[in-house]
Formats: C-alpha cells, structure tokens, sequence
C-alpha cells in the first residue's frame, strides 16, 4: 500500500514518530537504512529555530537529498512557526509537520504542543501561516483531546483539512492521559470519517501485530512507531515486511549488531561533538543493551565511561553472543 501525500509517496506507510531527544538526524538516518516510510525529527521551538538558539538548529538538520524527511514545529505564535517554517524548508525538509500533541508540562505551560487543543481557533491561525509560508506540505500531529471532556481531535483534524493540512496524525490518548493506560486506536476512527487526507494512527505501535490491530480498529491509512524503535532501528522495515510485503530487513546480530551500534555511536559524536555525544548516546546504547540482554555490570561501565575508545571497546563486550549468553 503507498499512502499519497501531495507529489510525495510514502510506501508503506509506516513513520517514524518524532521524540524529543531521541530522533536526531542519526537516528532518523539508521531507521531510513532499513526501511520506513516517513522519518520526523524531534520536535523543534519555533521562535528559539528562528532566533538560532544554541542546539536547536541541529535538531532539524537535514541532507537535502533525504527523501521523505519531516521537520516537526512548534510554537504558539504564528509569526514563529511561519519562519521557522520557510527556514527548515529552505535548509532542505520535504515536510513541516506541526506539533499538537506533546504533553509535556515545559510545553503545555508555553501554551504549545496538546495545548493547542484547548484554543482551537488559536491554532487554526498558526496552521494556516505555516501553509501559506511553505510550498512543502504541511501535516498535524495531534492527540484526541485535552482530556475526556474535551474530544475534539475530530473537529480539529476537519478544520486543519480545511487550512491546507495534508495529513493528520492521532495518538490515541488525551493530553491528560501523557503514555498511562493503553492508546485507543478505536477513537481515532472518529476523526478517519471525518477527512478525506489520510490519517495516521499512533501509540503503542510496537511491532506489526499491534499495527495490524490499530490499523483494523481505528480505519487508519498508516501507522506511526515511536517508543517501539528504541533499541531497534529495524521495527519499521519489519512491520513494513510483514503487512505490506517489502523486502525483510536483514536484523543484525552478534558481530553486524556490534558494527551498527558502533557505527550509530560515532555518527552521534561526529554530529554532536564528543562532549555532548557522549551524553546523548547513552540513552540509545542503554536501550540496544535492554535488547541485548547484557550483563549489569557490563551495561554500568559502558553508560559511565568518558573515553570514547573504551565504549566502542565495551560495545563489543556488551553486544557479543558471550554478553547475551551471560544475562
């Protein structure tokens, strides 16, 4: 199944989720290696973008020849998002999507992110400026409501259709709800009745079974992964394999997983600096060493050294066979 957004085709349409810290260019880059549909980079201020504070810039950094990459904004003012917008579009992103679903306090508090939900016709304002600033399309990630007084997603999926957004993407929680309890992808079939520009459903889509059943029960036209990549760039391109029939990706074990994690380490130094990439690769190592099942000692010394000799030394250690047969 190909998914049609604007002269673009997403096939299949399985997407990578933005998350903060997590989808930098680095990450977005090993997904689309193995297959994916659509990659979002993590979310991006759009005020802070545009007067260039430090470090934010680098979150929508883009080769100019990465197909099907989006640039997700946010911001509550629409003067912001729409230079953000005419700013990451001229740096090369093929897509801005806008960002109403974050339910992080720091975000809400800004009144951006699910906020938005509450003042609609606040946000129908910084939808249509960043239409108008941009040529690329324009897509909106959302959730279902504020919280279960408020359901409006329906409404503001039909809404933004109007405005010129070309897809919509729904977590299947309230803001209230931030990850608790399960996503119901049932509700999400509201706002498919609603619109005729596909829709994307999202949350707790980890694999192709849960795909299967979140496409089934919400009408979706796709589907989105997000916490289900961590530790495994290759959970797209495998649901991607086993509902739409793509090739199957080749999942790297023992010495092929030593070289990718190693690989994904020294892409995030080289983009980051050493300092900071030291920092933030923690985070995904610790996650490819959940996967790997590795030994605790082993895992404490790898997320604790500052030599970055010493982790890629310590990756073999602890991604080997001998690791995962000790744990």
């Amino acid at each position: 199944m190909t998914l049609h957004l604007a002269d673009k085709d997403l096939n299949p349409p399985v997407l990578l989720a933005p998350m903060a810290g997590i989808t930098d260019r680095p990450f977005r880059d090993l997904v689309m290696r193995f297959g994916a549909g659509m990659v979002v980079s993590e979310m991006v201020a759009s005020q802070e973008m545009v007067q260039a504070k430090p470090g934010v810039r680098e979150r929508a950094e883009l080769s100019a020849d990465v197909e099907n990459t989006a640039v997700q904004l946010a911001g509550r003012e629409a003067h912001w998002m729409a230079e953000a917008a005419r700013q990451v579009a001229g740096r090369g992103a093929r897509v801005i999507d806008i960002n109403m679903g974050c339910p992080a306090k720091k975000v809400t508090n800004g009144y951006s992110g699910s906020a938005l939900l509450k003042t609609p016709d606040h946000a129908l304002t910084l939808i249509e400026a960043v239409v108008e600033a941009v040529d690329v399309p324009v897509t909106l990630k959302t959730r279902l409501g504020w919280d279960d007084a408020l359901l409006n997603a329906p409404d503001v999926a039909r809404r933004a259709q109007n405005a010129g957004i070309q897809m919509v993407t729904i977590h299947g929680r309230t803001r209230c709800q931030f990850y608790k309890g399960h996503a119901d992808w049932r509700a999400i079939r509201a706002v498919k009745d609603v619109v005729s520009i596909p829709v994307i459903a999202n949350g707790d889509i980890t694999d192709a079974n849960a795909s299967r059943t979140a496409l089934q029960q919400s009408g979706a036209d796709g589907v989105m992964i997000g916490r289900g990549a961590q530790g495994k760039p290759w959970v797209l391109a495998q649901v991607c394999h086993e509902i739409y029939g793509t090739g199957a990706p080749e999942i790297p074990t023992g010495a092929a997983l030593v070289d990718m994690v190693q690989a994904h380490y020294q892409a995030m130094l080289a983009f980051y600096g050493v300092d900071l990439g030291l920092r933030v690769a923690r985070k995904h190592l610790g996650w490819y060493m959940d996967e790997a099942g590795t030994p605790a000692p082993l895992r404490r010394a790898v997320l604790t050294s500052r030599d970055t000799d010493d982790v890629l030394r310590l990756i073999c250690d602890a991604l080997s066979d001998t690791a995962e047969e000790a744990a």
